[in-house]
């Protein structure tokens, strides 16, 4: 079955595109791979939408998969109709799915089906068809039996099956979930006797909103406080519409078997249906909070890995204490530990002079060229002590976020690099290493663990894990990746590679030296043309005999270049350093089968700016003369640092312990939608105090008319 025909009018891309995604998925081409260097087959779709057609695909397989098992269950059970067997094979979700094989399911024993284990089922019927005119108790008295004892049980017995009938209903089914749907509220109390132990959620102690209007944030935020228990949620419609359009659906008469199924279908709304569709409905909107949030997570994740690097410089980095000091270690250009040491220049040691002798001496020996401090405890008073003090040659200061430093030194993969040093050493490194390239080292860390998510712990950990590790695929594919200097973590995440292969690389290079050219990577052990097509493009060598080698051009584009510089009488390195010969070139001149404009384009790009990384230069920061909550006042003027941002607003480091928090509306002179169109992890912003709330900790803090 063709997949294509049915995501098409989904995404609103052609079938014929979704198609060409789907082919190269199945060949095992990576999202970036697709992305990058098959424009041409798939009509240039971008990483975002080849993601979403990867996963409209996985979500049809799940669906069909489903659809077999339940037409063999009810074809075992004999039931299976061809109008049954239709309607199955027609449906389009899984709710409708489940909604047909609902009746079908094997069941646990229920109130239903123990009554009609007593012989009422055709009690049920007659009174479900509201057509005798005879009394209802008339009517019962004829199943009293032994398991029967009284008119009243029979009659119960009755409307548990009724009801059961009714909950069962795909089109009752349909009915109460519009109602969810167009009318739900989801109300959050407190748990009587929990007020002051969950005083955090006290904003949700009484608390109700259209469904349809909950943020994420706001629903994982009761969610949480649910599980923690000290909320209890709910969602529901208005009980008495949907009770009264059931009434519409199943009252056809007037009379005394009437009211028997009105009893009925009350029962059901209630103890059924409700609960039922209201599972669904959490479960629906909890699933929907989660993407979102994964999505936010996922792009200030992307924010971060693509910071900019200061590059191959001598780094200090400094791990910040005041108890425990501060530890300092010295790397080379390389990120190679050549020293390690403490300072104490803080309280209660305070030993300011003999701590700034060292550090002026380290610096001295190694060359230092800059120095990384984390944001930590004693962070800013480390910045200030540093500078404070007078170089012989140019040092920049920066500080740089360390959340996940912790991790990664208890780490097995720190293990592996430091095995002889302690996690204070190894926490140092990484944040030396984070401001020489902040990829490199932050792919060594668990993305959840870095800092700049929001609830997610409380999110589907799938679906987060599977976001995360997506988007830092795409950020190391995006950047490109030096083959002769990146670690194993960092080319575990190259198209096409993965932990074994990235490891058969390393070795490779251990013993037999750098990597001269790309071809050679054809060597490494189980490294075969599929894994090569897939990995070369976004792997550098610099310096390399071929020119093109250190490129973002693929290898199977070679040729092409060459027949560009041979029409031109030139070199491929002339190309590559003169513009006015690309200035010649005529790209029509060489679309040819699978080669197209878009490629062509994207190889001119790479020759005029060969192994260029996107990512910028790292730019120092000074706060302002600010430590403490009490040195804040509303109206104070401030620069900041971006460090977190979420559906609701961004966070800003602005030099005091607590990050402030510039709400949504306060985020500019407009309207803002999403933060993100406005501001940027790691950005740095001018910011007003607006207020300043000592008890809870809290800064709120403006951008708005600056």
């Amino acid at each position: 079955m063709s997949y294509a025909p049915r995501i098409a009018p989904l995404l609103q891309i052609s079938a014929r595109r979704v198609e060409a995604v789907i082919e190269l998925l199945e060949s095992g081409a990576t999202i970036p791979f697709i992305a990058r260097y098959r424009k041409e087959a798939t009509g240039e779709l971008d990483e975002v939408q080849i993601a979403d057609i990867q996963d409209a695909w996985k979500k049809m397989q799940e669906l069909d998969k489903r659809r077999e098992v339940i037409l063999a269950s009810i074809e075992e059970q004999g039931k299976l109709t061809p109008e049954l067997k239709a309607a199955i094979e027609q449906a389009a979700t899984m709710t409708e799915l489940e909604d047909l094989y609902l009746p079908y399911r094997p069941k646990r024993k229920t109130r239903a089906t123990m009554a009609i284990e007593k012989g009422l089922e055709p009690l049920a019927k007659r009174l479900f068809a509201q057509k005798d005119k005879s009394g209802v108790e008339t009517i019962a008295a004829a199943y009293i039996n032994d398991q029967v004892p009284s008119v009243d049980d029979a009659l119960q017995g009755a409307r548990d099956i009724m009801a059961e009938w009714i909950s069962e209903d795909k089109q009752a089914r349909d009915k109460i979930r519009r109602h969810f749907d167009k009318g739900g509220v989801i109300a959050s109390r407190v748990v009587k006797g929990k007020e002051e132990e969950g005083k955090k959620y006290k904003d949700y102690f009484e608390w109700s909103e259209p469904l349809a209007k909950c943020p994420s944030h706001r629903l994982l935020a009761m969610r949480r406080g649910e599980e923690e228990g000290f909320l209890r949620v709910a969602i529901a419609p208005d009980e008495e519409r949907a009770i009264h359009d059931l009434d519409n659906m199943y009252i056809i008469s007037n009379g005394e078997a009437a009211s028997e199924v009105r009893h009925a279908l009350k029962d059901s709304y209630k103890r059924l249906l409700s609960p039922s569709i209201e599972t669904e409905f959490r479960n629906n909107s909890k699933e929907k909070a989660d993407i979102e949030a994964i999505r936010v997570f996922a792009e200030n994740l992307r924010q971060l890995l693509l910071s900019s690097p200061l590059g191959e410089k001598r780094i200090m980095g400094i791990d910040p204490g005041f108890r425990t000091g501060c530890k300092v270690v010295c790397l080379d250009a390389s990120g190679n530990l050549l020293y390690n040491t403490a300072i104490y220049p803080h309280e209660p040691q305070r030993q300011v002079f003999e701590s700034q002798s060292e550090i002026e001496h380290l610096v001295e020996k190694y060359g230092i060229e800059a120095i990384s401090v984390g944001n930590g405890t004693a962070g800013r008073e480390t910045m200030d002590f540093l500078r404070n003090i007078k170089f012989g040659h140019p040092v920049e200061i920066f500080q740089v976020n360390e959340a996940g430093a912790s991790i990664y030194s208890a780490s097995e993969v720190a293990r592996e690099e430091f095995p002889n040093f302690d996690i204070t050493v190894r926490g140092a490194v990484s944040i030396g290493r984070r401001l020489m390239d902040p990829l490199a080292e932050l792919v060594k860390i668990d993305p959840k663990s870095i800092g700049v998510g929001q609830y997610q712990h409380d999110v589907n950990q799938t679906l987060l894990k599977d976001g995360l590790d997506r988007t830092v695929e795409s950020c190391v594919n995006a950047v490109g990746i030096n083959l002769n200097t990146a670690s194993k973590h960092l080319l575990t995440y190259v198209s096409g590679l993965g932990p074994v292969l990235a490891q058969n690389i390393v070795n490779h290079r251990a013993e037999n030296g750098p990597f001269k050219k790309r071809n050679d990577l054809k060597k490494v052990a189980r490294l075969g043309d599929k894994a090569f097509e897939q990995c070369a493009g976004f792997l550098r060598i610099r310096d390399a005999a071929h020119p093109l080698d250190n490129t973002g051009v693929h290898p199977e584009r070679y040729a092409v270049v060459e027949e560009m510089a041979a029409d031109l009488g030139c070199k491929i390195a002339d190309l590559i350093k003169d513009k006015s010969l690309r200035s010649r070139i005529d790209l029509k001149k060489y679309v040819r089968g699978d080669v197209g404009l878009p490629t062509l384009q994207d190889i001119m790009k790479e020759l005029e700016k060969p192994g260029l990384d996107p990512r910028g230069a790292a730019k120092s920061f000074e706060f302002a003369n600010v430590h403490t909550l009490e040195d804040l006042y509303p109206g104070m003027i401030l620069p900041g640092i971006v460090t977190n941002i979420t559906n609701f607003g961004a966070f800003v480091d602005i030099g005091v312990k607590d990050s402030g928090l510039v709400h949504v509306s306060q985020l500019a002179d407009k309207f803002v939608r999403d933060p993100m169109e406005v501001v940027s992890l790691g950005q740095q912003v001018t910011v007003r105090v607006v207020e300043v709330d000592f008890a809870r900790k809290r800064v709120a803090l403006s951008m708005k008319n600056l």
